[in-house]
């Protein structure tokens, strides 16, 4: 069994759980580090695990296109490629297609796309997208989806969500013809349209997934339909198996949905910000390069124990920004990852201890300076 439900807060749907895989198992809720093409920007291997870090995502999309799955293949997998032996999810591609829809063409046999690294054509079909994933041997494969752009049309979304529901029983098709310990998850469509989420969730269930991802949001719609959406689709997913919210990763969102049920979040927010010189800390973001801080002697966070706040201070972090030092990436990135994995351990333990309720209106208290 890939899933092993642990505890659950009574007094909403928070969970905690630990999915196993053959490279390893990490608790849940988890939050996964994005490394786009085989790394996450800023850190090593070896940083990642000393931030806490149990599983990683890497995008087929990306990893196809370079290094190309004849270069992975020498390596017998991503794992061995990137000096990685936890647990990797890797995405379809299907955010990719989305955000590249000048450059795509969708039917029903898949996608025809520019290479927005050189031009060339390529198509992938969603068996194609098994078999790549099955060459990086990432131990959670996503199947190749489709949503439409935000704001789109009820036809837009329907449309979406039949190409979404076909690809995936073929993508199962292959997947359980060419199964090798590893796991697949189903990704429900519909839009903001809740009827829609429900066909989608009836129709990839009888497809008996591993695990299930809600996709389609985050990507421009407003707090409110984000919550409308989820808070009644999250319960209802099946509740022995693992639920992914893609692409989701402010903290506020994060205690949203694991207060609704969802089990794993992936966002680029924390290496991205980091990179720009935004840090999450427990009293709100730190916006470095503020003249406020160009003598401040103070850790970034006096509540954190990661290597960064533990040695230097906002001054120096901001010196180093200010000169576009290399390390200014490295050591933001550092601190912004333990921050998201050490607040999923706590969210871990405020559900275990039926405190999560407590724990999220303090948190928020103090995130936000009230």
């Amino acid at each position: 069994m890939i899933f092993k439900l642990l505890s659950r807060d009574n007094r909403c749907q928070a969970r905690t759980g630990l999915v196993t895989t053959k490279n390893g198992a990490f608790d849940t809720p988890a939050f996964m580090p994005v490394g786009t093409a085989g790394s996450v920007k800023a850190l090593t291997p070896r940083q990642l695990d000393d931030a806490g870090a149990q599983i990683i995502l890497a995008n087929t999309y990306h990893l196809f296109l370079r290094p190309g799955t004849a270069v992975i293949k020498e390596f017998a997998s991503l794992h061995r490629f990137m000096a990685w032996n936890k647990p990797i999810l890797t995405d379809s591609g299907g955010f990719q297609i989305f955000s590249l829809q000048a450059n795509a063409r969708v039917s029903e046999n898949g996608v025809r796309f520019k290479s927005h690294l050189d031009g060339s054509l390529f198509t992938l079909s969603p068996e194609d997208v098994v078999d790549i994933q099955n060459v990086l041997d990432s131990d959670i494969q996503m199947v190749l989806d489709h949503f439409a752009s935000h704001p789109a049309s009820r036809v837009q979304d329907e449309k979406a969500l039949k190409l979404t529901s076909l690809w995936a029983t073929r993508a199962r098709e292959r997947f359980l013809e060419t199964i090798r310990g590893n796991f697949q998850f189903g990704i429900i469509q519909g839009g903001l349209h809740s009827d829609l989420r429900e066909r989608s969730l009836h129709e990839l269930a009888a497809l008996d997934f591993d695990g299930y991802a809600i996709g389609g949001l985050s990507v421009g719609e407003s707090h409110g339909d984000f919550q409308r959406v989820l808070a009644p689709l999250a319960p209802q997913l099946p509740a022995a198996k693992p639920r992914y919210l893609m692409g989701s990763g402010t903290p506020e969102d994060i205690l949203f949905a694991v207060e609704n049920g969802m089990d794993m979040f992936d966002c680029v927010l924390p290496s991205r910000n980091a990179r720009n010189g935004t840090l999450f800390t427990s009293r709100g973001k730190v916006r470095i390069k503020n003249e406020r801080h160009k003598c401040d002697q103070q850790p970034l966070d006096a509540d954190c124990n990661c290597y960064t706040c533990r040695n230097f201070s906002r001054a120096y972090l901001r010196h180093l920004f200010m000169s576009r030092e290399i390390l200014a990436s490295i050591l933001n990135t550092i601190h912004n990852i333990h921050f998201y994995l050490d607040f999923m351990t706590k969210i871990r333990y405020a559900i275990q201890s039926y405190k999560f309720i407590e724990f999220k209106e303090n948190f928020l208290a103090l995130y936000k300076g009230d």
